[in-house]
């Protein structure tokens, strides 16, 4: 199922080259990193400088959130698609597996919590703007939401028009998603250029 197509989007834009069941394709653990040191690093200070010290959604998380370790937060509740990776994840107070596609909606109170990431998995929604919606629902007024992207991913599960896109198309298309969703004062930052680590933007909105 995918959202409406947006009007700025072609026809079949969400589409997947595996429409098979997203539950079912993650259902084996992959405990591996998707960026590699040096993107991780710089991805952590940057959440070191834009996250406050409140309660936080990890959207679309996995066995490591690459939050900075010396900050504590009131809590991490991690999304996913995978419960031993959740589980693994030590920065999690908890969690819960939940396919966005089927089921963009987020069981969590309206102005509850402080701050939302999303981490390389934004490639993959094919309805953005509802769930991104959703967390803008959740966020307190004001609350950064930080969507961060690389050049990986699955290719068969990322959306057609995602594999279209170079890094600069891939930061308007997250911009539009979050403008679309109701998120104002959107930032863009590159991380990492991609010389000497894998690239990294960050695409941050404010609820």
């Amino acid at each position: 199922m995918t959202d409406d197509p947006l009007p700025e989007l072609p026809a079949g834009a969400f589409d997947k080259q595996d429409g098979s069941d997203d539950l079912a394709f993650y259902a084996p653990p992959r405990l591996v990193s998707h960026i590699d040191d040096a993107a991780v690093a710089a991805l952590t200070s940057f959440y070191r400088a834009v996250l406050p010290a409140g309660r936080i959604l990890d959207l679309m998380s996995s066995w490591v959130s690459h939050l900075p370790g010396n900050r504590q937060f009131d809590a991490v509740i991690g999304h996913g698609m995978n419960a031993e990776e959740l589980g693994a994840n030590p920065r999690l107070d908890r969690w819960f597996v939940q396919d966005l596609n089927r089921r963009p909606v987020l069981e969590l109170a309206d102005d509850s919590l402080d701050a939302a990431l999303c981490c390389v998995g934004v490639q993959y929604l094919q309805r953005p703007v509802a769930g991104f919606a959703e967390v803008r629902r959740i966020l307190i007024p004001g609350a950064p939401f930080v969507v961060s992207f690389s050049n990986r991913c699955f290719p068969t599960k990322a959306v057609a028009i995602w594999r279209t896109l170079d890094s600069n198309g891939h930061a308007a298309l997250v911009k539009l998603y979050l403008e679309h969703a109701g998120f104002t004062g959107i930032a863009v930052d590159v991380l990492a250029d991609g010389r000497s680590s894998d690239p990294l933007i960050a695409v941050t909105g404010r609820a």
